[in-house]
Parts: structure tokens; sequence; C-alpha cells
């Protein structure tokens, strides 16, 4: 797994699903896996892809689109 994303829980959370739909297992975590789980959605976490779909996920959600100009 290889780390692709890094910020607030309730982004991480989303992007989760949204790589799901597209076929990617993506991962999720807290940066500070033992702090306690107050439902803060600012909450730093990371999200992981498998290493082989890291390139995809990065043309997905990073790369720049050339249909929107």
């Amino acid at each position: 797994m290889k780390l692709f994303y890094t910020g607030p829980v309730i982004n991480a959370e989303m992007l989760v699903v949204m790589l799901e739909k597209h076929g990617i297992a993506a991962t999720q975590q807290f940066v500070e896996p033992g702090a306690p789980d107050d439902g803060d959605l600012n909450r730093p976490a990371q999200v992981f892809v498998p290493e082989a779909d890291y390139d995809r996920a990065y043309q997905l959600f990073y790369a720049e689109r050339e249909d929107e100009l």
C-alpha cells in the first residue's frame, strides 16, 4: 500500500468512497491512531491505495484534465 492522501477525515472518507467506485481498494487510517475518537471531522487521516493502482488513482484525482479547458 502506498500513501495517497493526508488530510481531514471527512475528505479522506469521501476519497475512499470515490476510489472504490473506480475499482480501487483504498484504506484509511488516522494519523494518530491512539488519539481518542471524539467525532472531530477535521482529525488528520491518511488514505492508502495499492501500489499497482497508485498511478491510475493519481490520474483520476490529481492530473490536470484537458477536457475542462
